[in-house]
């Protein structure tokens, strides 16, 4: 009976044993099945460009799964090309990988992860992540794996999909969570199920250890008792071939009897309570079972307790990390509202010194203008006066005693004449000019096509006496002085004319088109007036828009040389600019613009 239970003990030993191997020999071909799943993305994903050398393989923590890609690189190519595998403990220092994989169990941060290797062509495979977080996640199902592909996020990075790879893939995140929450439920389980058999081992290796002993002890005592049967056994042979034997007496006799029936009932209760002994022992053993049993179901609903614990804890973790971003989020807007508040108040101040320092500016700017125009009004009509003496005795001695007054005189007389008409002309011009920006039309819409229309009727004489041609067509409509505007254009197409080529018909060109300016948006009406006449010389472009400023003799062109400056005062005066392009012997263009 006792070897019998022995026997028993040693089965259930090497069963668990078994357990264990087999255990150990799926986990085992798990990891191979990972390493395989890994080279099937690199070869089923297209890269864009791939080095010349090898395929590298990057592996995040310390993780067994680099045994079984350094076994499996020694067999496969990927990509036609050797496959190198690295291990790196941080993501900072990934680089010069094609391919990277992680497992969740080493905790490393997958949004920082993907923010690292972002746009270097690398494929991020990882196991046991939250759905559609990774481009490539694999997860556990039972003793063999499935895996989901963020398309999305494959596409930004370039990657191409082969057909067959999305096929197997994970097609919704409802079933990667049945699959993830079965898997981990599973996974808990044999965790729990090897630290339970093996708490169960160690409890029956001891006491296969206590019966080993007591087996030895009862087996001693078996043997000593045998022997002693035995030389009792030899004891009543030898008696019964003896002869004195037969002469003892009958009571001798049945004496022996009962001490060989007492010996032997002695030993049949001896072996009774061994087996007695070794009953409360297999029932201990059952007894002990059933708590195990019971610890078991115990453990299974602490453990869905602790799950629903972990689960409200990342719940209350994620609504306090949304809080603090929150109120991060408001002191930042709080800190940008107040110093928005601090640079606007500061501008505010500076535009007010700004303000009250124009102001004074503008103040005393205006005194001198009117200092100046009082001046220019006065010095004009008192040079004007003299002059007009001057121009009037002249004139009566040059028309009325011309006769008696000899040839020296007669020149002088003609020199003073014309020289004093050219000075009141100055004069009238100057006083025209000072007062160039302030007409009380200064506001009113004119349409251009119709202003020189009316500047060609008025200057008919001057166009038919040298055959010239003004064309125009499609000006716009813009605010301004009509008196000053007219002068603008007057002069411009005067000038046109004036300077023309010997025995070249003038040619007179007017356009306009509309500018929008990107730095302000302002809009602006760009006219320009070309003609087909001398030119300006190169030494003379500095010098055109100076007043009183000829650039010819008045023997070769008439004038007093201030029609450019009136037409620079103009544009300004409208808040505009005026500019000329020009070749020497090739025309010139005016170019000027006034805000729309």
């Amino acid at each position: 009976m006792i070897r019998v239970k022995k026997t028993q003990i040693l089965c259930v030993f090497v069963v668990i044993i078994s357990f264990l191997n087999s255990y150990a020999q799926s986990n085992d071909i798990k990891r191979r099945q990972r390493a395989l799943f890994i080279f099937n993305f690199a070869e089923q994903v297209a890269w864009e460009n791939l080095p010349n050398t090898n395929f590298t393989i990057g592996i995040l923590g310390k993780d067994q799964t680099i045994i079984d890609l350094k076994n499996l690189a020694k067999k496969r190519k990927i990509k036609n090309k050797s496959v190198k595998i690295l291990q790196f403990s941080a993501i900072r220092d990934l680089k010069n990988v094609q391919l990277v994989f992680v497992n969740q169990r080493y905790n490393y941060d997958i949004n920082y992860l993907l923010n690292k290797i972002a746009n270097q062509n690398i494929l991020l495979v990882t196991e046991d992540y939250d759905y559609n977080t990774s481009m490539i996640n694999i997860v556990n199902v039972n003793n063999s794996f499935a895996y989901e592909l963020n398309e999305q996020l494959l596409l930004k990075e370039n990657f191409k999909i082969a057909p067959s790879l999305k096929k197997f893939a994970i097609s919704s995140s409802e079933r990667w969570k049945q699959l993830y929450q079965s898997t981990e439920k599973e996974l808990n389980k044999v965790e729990e199920t090897k630290k339970e058999q093996k708490e169960l081992i160690e409890n029956k290796e001891q006491k296969i250890k206590s019966q080993q002993k007591t087996i030895i002890v009862q087996e001693k005592e078996l043997t000593v008792k045998e022997d002693s049967i035995q030389e009792q056994t030899h004891a009543i042979e030898k008696l019964f071939d003896e002869n004195e034997f037969q002469k003892k007496k009958y009571e001798e006799k049945l004496l022996i009897e009962k001490q060989l029936e007492s010996r032997i009932q002695d030993q049949l209760n001896a072996i009774k309570k061994q087996k007695e002994n070794i009953e409360a022992i297999n029932s201990e053993i059952n007894t002990q079972q059933e708590k195990l049993k019971k610890q078991e179901k115990d453990i299974v609903i602490k453990e869905s307790i602790l799950k629903e614990k972990d689960h409200k804890l990342n719940t209350q973790k994620t609504i306090n990390y949304l809080l603090m971003v929150l109120i991060g989020f408001a002191l930042l807007i709080s800190f940008l509202i107040y110093r928005s508040y601090a640079s606007v108040k500061k501008f505010n101040k500076e535009l007010s010194e700004k303000n009250n320092k124009i102001n004074k500016q503008s103040i005393q700017l205006a005194s001198k203008n009117r200092e100046l125009e009082q001046f220019a009004h006065i010095t004009s009509h008192d040079l004007k006066e003299p002059l007009a003496s001057i121009f009037s005795f002249a004139n009566e001695l040059e028309e009325n005693h011309k006769d008696q007054l000899d040839e020296d005189a007669a020149t002088f007389v003609s020199f003073i004449t014309r020289a004093s008409e050219r000075g009141l002309k100055f004069i009238d011009a100057l006083l025209a000019y000072f007062r160039l920006g302030k007409s009380d039309d200064s506001n009113k819409t004119i349409d251009c096509n119709q202003l020189v229309t009316d500047i060609i009727t008025d200057l008919s004489s001057i166009v038919s006496r040298n055959n010239a041609t003004i064309r125009f067509e499609n000006l716009p409509t813009v605010n301004a002085s009509a008196i000053e505007l007219r002068l603008l254009f007057q002069n411009l197409i005067n000038n046109a004319i004036k300077f023309k080529k010997t025995e070249v018909n003038p040619i007179v060109k007017i356009s306009s088109n509309k500018i929008v300016q990107n730095k302000n948006g302002s809009s602006y009406w760009q006219f320009s007036v070309s003609d087909n006449g001398i030119g300006i010389a190169d030494q003379h472009k500095d010098k055109i828009f100076v007043i009183f400023k000829r650039l010819h003799t008045k023997e070769q062109y008439e004038g007093t040389g201030i029609g450019l400056a009136y037409c620079k005062k103009i544009v300004e005066s409208l808040g505009g600019s005026i500019w000329f392009e020009s070749k020497e012997g090739q025309g010139t263009t005016f170019h000027f613009t006034i805000p729309v």
